[in-house]
């Protein structure tokens, strides 16, 4: 779908501002492709900082034996990690076909491709169940909606791992803060399944 944002171009691919916008000092509405982010969007594309991959796949205490799910992959780094660093197995999940081509091409750059797989679809609608550890970087009100999907298909002993967003009145078994290397803060949230089903 397209819609109309109101955006004042700066420069088109040759640096220059197109003609029609000389002199411009009011926002000029400028169609922008809104269909990757309709109903079932979950957040907006925001890549993970990858300090702060490495530190949730630590956090979740990642190795080879596990199944990673990230849901809304987008170019495909927390997959790949866990692939790449740990030996784990990857699985990412995202409803932009852009985003799916990235994170493919950025897997076979890499030389995990035969270790991680992204699914185009949306995380609402995915089977989960045989993930040992799930990440997130959603929405609060996202987390919220996967709250019931994640406790009926995970299994005892698996973790999720959460970046800046909690899970509303779930009590985190682990909260880690830290400041990246630019020195904005960063919250991390983990929690670990008994298999007990939560509200």
């Amino acid at each position: 779908m397209l819609v109309a944002a109101q955006l004042l171009p700066t420069a088109h691919a040759g640096g220059q501002i197109p003609a029609e916008f000389a002199g411009v000092t009011a926002p000029v509405p400028v169609p922008v492709d809104t269909s990757a982010q309709d109903s079932q969007s979950l957040a907006p594309y925001v890549p993970t900082p990858q300090v702060v991959v490495d530190r949730m796949l630590q956090l979740a205490e990642v190795g080879p034996d596990d199944v990673v799910y990230d849901l809304g992959s987008g170019d495909g780094r927390i997959p790949i990690s866990a692939a790449r660093d740990y030996g784990a197995r990857g699985v990412g999940v995202d409803i932009d076909p852009e985003r799916v081509a990235e994170a493919n091409a950025n897997a076979r750059r890499e030389g995990v491709s035969d270790r991680v797989s992204f699914i185009l679809g949306d995380a609402l609608a995915t089977d989960v169940s045989d993930a040992t550890v799930v990440t997130l970087y959603l929405l609060s009100s996202s987390n919220l909606k996967l709250r019931p999907i994640l406790t009926n298909q995970l299994a005892a002993g698996a973790r999720i791992v959460s970046h800046a967003f909690s899970m509303g009145d779930w009590a985190a078994d682990s909260v880690e803060t830290f400041n990246d290397s630019r020195g904005n803060p960063r919250t991390l949230y983990l929690w670990r399944f008994d298999g007990q089903p939560r509200p």
